[in-house]
């Protein structure tokens, strides 16, 4: 036990800097010892379970016609390589200083900017049900939208470290974060994307009012937000006909229709009472239920685990973003507001969106095109949802150096 200590205590020497002292800027890769484990673990219990309910969610895909040509496991494969990517995407944000990301905020937004664009381009952005949101890259489709949550995240937590002498003057301090994100915006609007438009709003939101925005300035703002969002609804016909849909799903009119998604739903979830019918016994994922690996996976957990395991799945996602946004809070009180901005960023969105499609799938919610973090289908969500816990973790590492009596 005594060698054990002083092996821990060594490793704690080096992740503090030891006698070198060594500059967080500069710091050397980190070891696994430095930052939250339990946050990690909650992470890959989430991929895991998400992984064994995408396989069981689109096992029957292939006999409807149009899937024929793919296998039985065609998106658990895939799934799994866009695991692996993600995976090793983040073990090198990781190790990517703070100091870094902040340095390179603009430049990332300025990127993601020039992807909303590119993908609007006919023949490089690809289409599907008459959205245009993803370009092809061969091995996988990456959409820009994941990207933008990201980039504006960063970019937004950057800005108000920029702007905080001046964070009570509206035009100063607000006005052009505000025109970045409406450009962001018409860009997704476009595609179009209301519902990540929906979150990089939120998210952008968030950060200027834990950055210390006047409160009065961010009531107006989340005023005009809701206005404009009400607009949007009101002025788009088939944006109209989900909210009736989500109002009376089984309605004849609206069964077949808007509402065929969230009454299937509804009988999913219906189906599994409180412990479920058990794994791979659902039966509305077989053709019934559009969408049922992606968007709509918490229905199929729903019906195969019951209560329990809608109660297991919210649960680790209210503790995941309890904890980032601790880890946020942790930053700010070492006087690193970027770093703590970024962390609470990562759990507004992370928990924002979560809200978003458990409400839908449980019919709180009308229904928006937004997939599950960490859980659904999909290569660029599960690939941005990996970097961004990953610059957490980092943040976290970071912390801790600095509380073993590293510099900063």
């Amino acid at each position: 036990m005594n060698a054990l200590a002083a092996r821990f205590s060594g490793w704690f020497s080096a992740l503090s800097g030891g006698s070198s002292g060594a500059d967080l800027r500069r710091a050397a890769p980190a070891r696994v010892q430095g930052f939250d484990q339990p946050l990690l673990w909650v992470t890959v219990a989430l991929l895991a379970f998400g992984l064994v309910m995408v396989y069981s969610a689109s096992i029957a895909l292939p006999d409807n016609p149009k899937f024929a040509r793919y296998s039985h496991t065609h998106f658990l494969v895939r799934h799994v390589v866009f695991l692996l990517i993600a995976f090793v995407a983040a073990l090198v944000a990781f190790q990517v200083p703070l100091a870094t990301w902040e340095k390179y905020a603009p430049w990332l937004f300025v990127a993601a900017l020039l992807l909303l664009v590119v993908v609007l381009i006919p023949g490089i952005g690809k289409g599907v049900n008459g959205a245009r949101r993803w370009i092809g890259l061969g091995f996988m489709s990456f959409q820009p939208s994941e990207l933008a949550k990201f980039a504006v995240l960063i970019y937004a937590a950057d800005y108000m470290v920029r702007k905080m002498d001046v964070k009570e003057r509206f035009f100063r301090a607000v006005l052009p974060m505000a025109v970045a994100v409406a450009v962001v915006g018409m860009l997704l609007l476009a595609e179009p994307d209301m519902g990540a438009f929906m979150v990089i709003a939120v998210i952008a939101m968030g950060i200027l009012f834990l950055g210390g925005v006047n409160a009065r300035m961010f009531f107006l703002i989340a005023a005009v937000i809701v206005v404009a969002f009400g607009l949007m609804i009101a002025m788009s016909e088939w944006r109209r006909e989900r909210i009736f849909a989500y109002l009376d799903p089984w309605s004849e009119k609206h069964a077949l229709g808007k509402g065929y998604q969230l009454s299937h739903s509804l009988i999913a979830i219906g189906r599994g009472e409180v412990f479920g019918v058990g794994l791979g016994g659902s039966v509305e994922k077989l053709h019934w239920l559009p969408e049922a690996h992606t968007d709509f996976l918490l229905a199929v957990i729903g019906e195969e685990f019951g209560l329990v395991g809608v109660a297991v799945v919210i649960g680790l996602f209210f503790w995941m973003t309890r904890r980032i946004m601790h880890i946020g809070r942790q930053a700010i009180a070492l006087d690193r507001v970027f770093a703590g901005l970024v962390a609470q960023g990562v759990g507004i969105w992370i928990g924002f969106q979560a809200f978003i499609n458990m409400g839908v799938n449980l019919g709180a919610l009308p229904t928006k095109g937004l997939t599950l973090p960490l859980m659904s289908y999909g290569g660029s969500a599960i690939l941005m949802n990996l970097v961004a816990i990953a610059v957490v973790l980092r943040i976290d590492y970071e912390n801790r150096t600095l509380m073993r009596g590293g510099r900063s």
